[in-house]
């Protein structure tokens, strides 16, 4: 038994970055509590800053690993290494009802978005009152994007980055992203559901192929996210903002960075040739695109973590 476990700690030592120092964090919210994994760089005497990671929509842990997807890609998880070895600390979790946080108090219909901005807002709270950092900037990507975005006014963020954000609203990102991949009778129905969603109102006939899209548990956290605009939530951003987008991003295009940037004149844009939806650099390889999202070997653009760490140390 003793021996089980010196080798369960050896391996566990393992896993953390020779230049980082990682231990398990946890924040109570909402009746529930919300757990996720400190990454600290070795080596740096003083105050460091740090940036609270968030992941992207549906079922996507700390790592940035969704489980619809062919395996991990441990995209979040390479963030977080890449920013400890400029000095920089990060705390990146698994939200309500993912991975570790997957509670039983937090069922599926009863999820909202506004609960991930709230929770992302009270990490920052607590962030901001540990004397161990000098400045709390927050990176959301994807749907994260639009959390950071809301969380980071909530929460009085240093400075807030949104990671291949949508620019526009839900029910027109979904329209767009279906309007070449269904059959016009079952585009119809897509645009009925949306609609009734958009008023607030759940719908019980649901055609089973868009049941993926708009099953019944889901319905209520569709119907807080489509209350929500990106481009009115960055606008009202008084803080530093950075927009970072790759240019082979094949679910959220080019052109929504820049109508994000183009809602806030100020923030800076960073666009990042060849990079996809999952940081990874991949540029016209079809190949290399489709290996990506099931692949850890790949490591994230170098360009993304040199722009995130140059704003993040930025006064």
């Amino acid at each position: 038994m003793r021996r089980k476990l010196l080798l369960s700690l050896m391996m566990l030592s393992a896993s953390v970055p020779a230049f980082a120092a990682q231990r398990p964090v946890s924040l109570d919210v909402g009746g529930g509590t919300v757990y996720g994994t400190e990454l600290t760089p070795d080596g740096v005497s003083g105050k460091v800053p740090v940036v609270l990671l968030h992941a992207g929509s549906g079922p996507t842990d700390r790592d940035g690993n969704n489980t619809l997807l062919p395996g991990p890609n441990d995209a979040l998880r390479m963030v977080a290494e890449g920013l400890a070895r400029q000095g920089i600390a990060s705390v990146r979790y698994d939200k309500r009802g993912i991975g570790a946080s997957a509670l039983p108090v937090w069922k599926e219909e009863n999820l909202r978005l506004d609960d991930y901005v709230g929770d992302a807002a009270a990490w920052l709270r607590k962030l901001h009152a540990d004397p161990r950092f000098s400045r709390v900037v927050m990176a959301g990507h994807s749907e994260g994007a639009q959390i950071a975005s809301e969380a980071c006014a909530q929460g009085g963020a240093d400075a807030c980055v949104l990671i291949a954000g949508p620019a526009h609203a839900l029910d027109e990102v979904l329209r767009e992203q279906l309007k070449d991949k269904l059959p016009p009778p079952l585009m119809d129905e897509s645009d009925r559901i949306l609609a009734a969603l958009k008023e607030g109102k759940t719908v019980d006939k649901v055609p089973p192929p868009l049941m993926v899209l708009y099953r019944p548990e889901v319905q209520p956290y569709l119907i807080s996210s489509l209350q929500h605009d990106p481009r009115k939530a960055i606008a009202a951003l008084k803080m530093p903002v950075l927009i970072l987008q790759g240019t082979s991003d094949i679910q959220v295009p080019e052109t929504e960075a820049k109508e994000l940037s183009a809602a806030a004149p100020k923030a800076r844009l960073v666009i990042v040739e060849g990079m996809n939806h999952l940081l990874k650099m991949v540029g016209k390889d079809e190949a290399l695109q489709q290996k990506s999202y099931g692949s850890p070997d790949m490591p994230v653009a170098p360009q993304l973590i040199d722009a995130l760490s140059s704003f993040v140390k930025a006064p």
